[in-house]
């Protein structure tokens, strides 16, 4: 079988190198692709949004299954375009994308449905958000409704604060037309964990927890990024609390978007806040966490591809997933400046070097070659990914890893995974 990805960063490095385990594989294709996923798969200068130039693509090459890797063209329909071509296709339709695509549309879908989240309203204009800030006081959460590219919310500790993030989105237009209509939710306390879950529109299958570090600096300060790295299996997430995730969160998703028509296939990924009253969702997400993708395929060790290939025909319930006892941590290494401005094309050294630790893989998320050089080319430019028995030796075989590669202005948390060293795998 043929596979085409698309998408070009981490998550999309991450999952190329998990499909090209499969011996049900002959070619990948990605589009766009990096230089690190041209080592495992010919890179396709397409577009994630050229639907038409991608569905040719796919006819041409015998492509027996499409996996989606970012959101945008997910919320704009290219599981739909694929699907009228006759083409298999991993990834919800747009309808099931609202999820992500619209805060307000999952947060009223939640509402229905009886799913525990944050309280919250809705505004379209700034006045009656910034009236309703004033009102309600803080710490509280401003969020741009539509797609932010994970930027667009902003947890605010003060009235000031949130209204400086109200202006920021709804009349600076920081995020464009994502940022037009804002949700603001109560400041749910407790410790986050991403939990993904593959679905075939009826059944779901659970991964193993993980957990993102948003905050650009250690401790969790600073601005929220798309994610400064992550770990898993998240000791947060326990047994007991997976079970209440599967029965209280995924199973009413999957079911309340099958009875709304819109059935969800692909991967659901739900962020939770777990505090003392239980699991609550952050936010619901239409695809493959990114850098969460980075750290739970590692640990899969059946073969990806069929359990894609049963999310696509409804067959899920009949596959067994297996997964390793071991941990895996991911750190990001990022341009100076990120996630506000920072230059391009700085000189990459050190990654092969990296590599020669055993266990340890370097996923590149924002790279280009130039001049025979690979040079920065994003905000977030590699994730340094390692596996090993336990979270504690991970995390130092992570950091060895990122030591040994330089870029200038490369930045960098120190903190990953130090939220579960007192915690006990589960």
């Amino acid at each position: 079988m043929n596979v085409l990805v698309i998408g070009g960063g981490g998550r999309e490095h991450a999952l190329v190198w998990k499909i090209a385990q499969s011996p049900l594989v002959q070619a990948i294709y990605c589009a766009p692709g990096n230089p690190g996923i041209g080592r495992l798969a010919e890179c396709v200068k397409l577009k994630a949004r050229d639907f038409e130039g991608l569905a040719r693509f796919a006819r041409e090459k015998d492509v027996g299954l499409t996996v989606v890797g970012p959101e945008d063209p997910l919320a704009a329909g290219i599981a739909d375009h694929f699907a009228s071509a006759g083409l298999r296709v991993f990834g919800p339709s747009a309808s099931a994308a609202r999820l992500e695509g619209s805060k307000s549309f999952a947060k009223a879908f939640m509402k229905r449905h009886k799913i525990p989240t944050a309280e919250y309203a809705e505004f379209d204009t700034a006045d009656a958000a910034v009236g309703y800030v004033r009102k309600k006081g803080a710490p509280i959460v401003v969020k741009a409704d539509g797609l932010a590219a994970g930027k667009g919310v902003t947890v605010a500790r003060d009235v000031a604060g949130a209204e400086a993030a109200i202006r920021e989105a709804m009349v600076d237009g920081a995020f464009g037309d994502a940022g037009s209509r804002v949700v603001i939710e109560e400041c749910m306390e407790g410790e986050e964990a991403s939990v993904l879950a593959f679905c075939d529109g009826r059944t779901f299958a659970p991964m193993i927890p993980s957990q993102d570090h948003k905050p650009a600096l250690d401790g969790d300060a600073g601005p929220n990024t798309g994610g400064m790295g992550a770990y898993a299996p998240a000791p947060v997430a326990s047994g007991a609390v997976m079970e209440d995730v599967a029965r209280t969160v995924l199973r009413p998703v999957v079911e309340g978007m099958a009875e709304e028509g819109a059935p969800y296939r692909g991967v659901l990924y739900a962020g939770l806040m777990i505090g003392p009253a239980g699991a609550r969702v952050v936010e619901i997400n239409c695809r493959f966490g990114d850098p969460e993708t980075q750290v739970v395929l590692p640990l899969m060790t059946t073969d990806i591809v069929p359990v894609m290939l049963a999310c696509c025909e409804g067959t899920l319930a009949q596959a067994e997933i297996e997964w390793s006892p071991g941990a895996c941590v991911s750190v990001v290494m990022a341009s100076g400046g990120y996630p506000r401005e920072y230059e391009k094309g700085k000189v990459i050294c050190g990654i092969k070097e990296a590599e020669e630790e055993e266990g340890v893989i370097v996923f590149h998320a924002g790279t280009a070659e130039r001049d025979g050089q690979l040079v920065t080319n994003g905000g977030r430019v590699l994730n340094v990914t390692a596996t090993g028995p336990d979270i504690a030796s991970t995390i130092e075989k992570a950091y060895r890893g990122v030591r040994r590669i330089t870029f200038e202005g490369a930045h960098f948390r120190t903190d990953i995974g130090k939220k579960a060293i007192d915690r006990p795998l589960r």
